[in-house]
């Protein structure tokens, strides 16, 4: 999977150098436009592993091991095991979000409560993440999770309002299986869209909760 972008022999080193750690069952995963993405096993938990692409000159996986840190306690983006370096490339470890993306999961109503709260709750920390609106960075399982803040920062947040357009009002392929399925008409968007404005004008999330719970 990686062999255009790693050489085998680094690689191997990659590998022996998360084993000396106590990092068992590595194997590739999935590669982004800046790392190469493992999964792997420490004692009894599933993680992520994130490489820095040798062919990436981007160094930010510091800074996003930090904002993780920061509001894992929140219970919003899965806890960070490790951050460090390995023969000058960034990497990054994280325990495993289980579920699938949005964008193929089959949301529950109890789902876009926790979205709605969870993107709330960034919002008031004052982080955005600043990837919501392209569908692959909400993990939909036993519980909600938002991964990946290698371009989130403490700027003005836009995390719910960002999540709800995706979700209800943008024309895409999850807004559309979301108002098939629950019934969603053209009176319904017209209210979240006012409730959203309220929300941006005053911070109050009652009014687009007590909307979902009409769902």
């Amino acid at each position: 999977m990686f062999d255009h972008l790693i050489s085998k022999a680094q690689l191997e080193r990659f590998y022996a150098h998360l084993s000396s750690r106590g990092f068992a069952e590595i194997r590739p995963y999935a590669k982004g436009t800046t790392s190469l993405i493992f999964r792997a096993k420490l004692d009894e938990k599933n993680v992520i592993i994130k490489l820095q692409r040798p062919d990436s000159p981007r160094q930010n996986f510091a800074r996003e091991a930090e904002i993780v840190k920061a509001i894992e306690s929140f219970g919003i983006t899965p806890p960070l095991v490790a951050y460090g370096k390995f023969e000058g490339l960034e990497y990054l470890i994280r325990e495993f979000a289980e579920g699938e993306i949005i964008f193929y999961a089959d949301l529950e109503k109890r789902h876009l409560f926790e979205i709605a709260e969870k993107t709330a709750l960034l919002d008031r920390l004052g982080l955005d993440h600043g990837q919501i609106q392209g569908g692959k960075h909400i993990i939909i399982g036993k519980r909600v999770y938002l991964i990946d803040f290698e371009k989130a920062n403490w700027r003005k947040p836009k995390n719910l309002t960002s999540a709800m357009a995706m979700i209800f009002l943008n024309d895409n392929y999850i807004s559309r299986r979301v108002r098939e399925k629950f019934g969603i008409d053209g009176t319904f968007l017209e209210e979240m869209k006012q409730e959203l404005a309220e929300y941006k004008r005053t911070g109050r999330l009652s009014g687009l909760l007590a909307l979902l719970s009409c769902i």
